[in-house]
């Protein structure tokens, strides 16, 4: 869980927190909770605010203690709401989606529940709930209007979401995002480039495209090469240094696909590749339409045109029916493939699915273990690929907060191109987020890199200068968030892949 947007009240304005669980796709839909809000008229206060006149809960159904963890929160708020007359809470996301009017019966004094479809209503439920004094309820059960056409305080000046479809026709067993986020709806290619291009001008200097199912981004608009002509359309787009895409689905990973990415300078040798079991028998049973060998077969022709190309995945532990060879199936493919990073989970069982109703649930100490033992293989695959990078030079776009101990070590960090996190020693010249700089690589960790030489050259980008502008505005108007609020096109800011997750563990 992350808090985007904290908040308490500024001079008599109300004020907004938005709190996010999950996937990326709501981080970037609670980019747009908060341009909402600030359309509306309420503002942000800097971090540390005790309780803000507005508290949203963008919430998860993927994990099994999504309700726990809501649930508590909401508990902790209640003593607080009701000493501060006005305050208002709201729950959107996939558990309200899913639970509805269940959340105003269980924490009464949540005003506003909404869902993955209508998130546009939100000021005016907010308002509703006020003047009629009562919870306001509402959850649509289709896409209203594509949630790129909302207004989007994105996080980053340098960095940026686009969003290309919304919704999953999947039908994964142990998956209850499809029946929360509907069927796969697409935008069409000319406002996906409309936005990039507004994005660029802006500054932003790297998108990453997201979608549910991203590259099955085409079977909306009847058009199976659709994501491979994006991904080379986007390589027109001036000024557009790094394109990347997130989470992809083996079943509609063509070669045209791996064409554009070798083909089109701008998109980075990354891929993010869910594998979930390496058994064909669990494949089988998970309704994934791939088997062992068609994935390893995409992992192989990737490396083949993309020789450097880093590769991760999401693994589930502990299926219903899985044996002992089924998880050393799993090993084995994860052997093969010399993932440079695995977001591990162990099963989950969510009510409202299959798996949740099948036979041969794994006793928690036998997932236990073997979960243990995998990431015990992962971690040591991971090491040994990086210190396959000690000794190259590479260049890093110079990230904004994402080396926790920089201040200590005296470093700066960036991702490399195949998003590998790097720490630098800081340059004698002023280096922003943004800029580009061009280091050796000296020593490797499982999880990062270290350039501990002096830094081969630094590139001024207007990445650069469009976060040096922000900056400049924030310290000029203290009471003004960081984000930047535009008008239409809307849009988002990625995050590197979150060391806990990767997409919602179900693609």
């Amino acid at each position: 869980m992350s808090s985007i947007d904290r908040s308490q009240s500024v001079g008599g304005t109300r004020t907004y927190e938005v709190r996010t669980y999950g996937c990326q796709m709501n981080v970037h839909d609670s980019e747009r909770l908060a341009g909402l809000l600030e359309d509306a008229g309420y503002v942000r206060a800097p971090e540390g605010a005790d309780a803000a006149d507005v508290v949203v809960f963008n919430t998860c159904a993927v994990r099994e203690n999504a309700d726990n963890k809501l649930y508590g929160n909401l508990g902790h708020l209640a003593p607080k709401k009701a000493a501060r007359p006005g305050m208002q809470i709201a729950v959107g996301g996939c558990l309200a989606q899913k639970d509805r009017d269940t959340i105003v019966k269980k924490a009464p004094w949540v005003d506003v529940v909404f869902g993955t479809h209508n998130i546009g209503k939100l000021p005016v439920l907010l308002e509703r709930a006020r003047v009629q004094e009562e919870a306001q309820v509402e959850i649509a059960e289709s896409l209203e209007a594509f949630p790129s056409t909302l207004p989007t305080r994105r996080e980053s000046a340098y960095a940026a979401w686009v969003s290309i479809s919304v919704g999953c026709n999947n039908t994964c067993t142990f998956c209850i995002v499809p029946a929360l986020r509907g069927k796969e709806k697409d935008r069409r290619p000319g406002d996906i480039l409309a936005e990039i291009e507004t994005l660029v001008a802006e500054g932003v200097s790297e998108i990453t495209l997201l979608g549910q199912n991203v590259n099955a981004y085409g079977s909306d608009i009847g058009d199976r090469e659709a994501f491979s002509k994006l991904l080379r359309a986007c390589g027109k787009v001036e000024g557009l240094e790094r394109v990347r895409f997130t989470s992809p689905h083996p079943r509609d990973f063509t070669d045209d696909v791996i064409a554009a990415m070798a083909e089109t300078p701008n998109v980075m040798p990354q891929l993010h590749m869910p594998l979930q079991s390496g058994s064909d028998t669990v494949l089988k049973a998970m309704r994934r339409s791939y088997r062992q060998e068609r994935y390893l077969g995409i992992i192989e022709k990737v490396r083949a045109a993309i020789p450097h190309a880093a590769i991760s995945t999401d693994i589930i532990v502990g299926f219903p029916g899985e044996t002992d060879e089924d998880f050393e199936q799993t090993l084995h493919v994860v052997r093969e493939a010399r993932f440079a990073q695995a977001f591990t989970f162990q099963y989950s069982k969510r009510p409202g699915t299959p798996a949740a109703e099948m036979d041969g649930q794994i006793p928690k100490k036998v997932v236990q273990e073997r979960y243990e033992r995998l990431v015990a293989l992962q971690e040591e695959i991971s090491w040994e690929e990086n210190k396959k990078q000690v000794g190259r030079t590479l260049e890093l776009m110079v990230a904004e907060g994402e080396g926790r101990k920089d201040d200590t070590t005296h470093r700066l960090s960036g991702r490399a191109p195949d998003s590998r996190l790097v720490h630098f020693t800081k340059p004698d010249q002023e280096v922003r987020p943004g800029d580009v700089v061009t280091v050796e690589i000296t020593y490797a960790a499982p999880h990062h890199l270290l350039a501990e030489g002096p830094v081969l050259d630094v590139r001024r980008t207007r990445a650069g200068d469009a976060w040096e502008k922000r900056t400049a505005e924030k310290e000029g108007k203290a009471a003004q968030p960081a984000g930047v609020l535009l008008g239409l096109p809307k849009i988002g800011v990625p995050e590197p892949l979150p060391v806990a997750a990767s997409g919602c563990g179900c693609d």
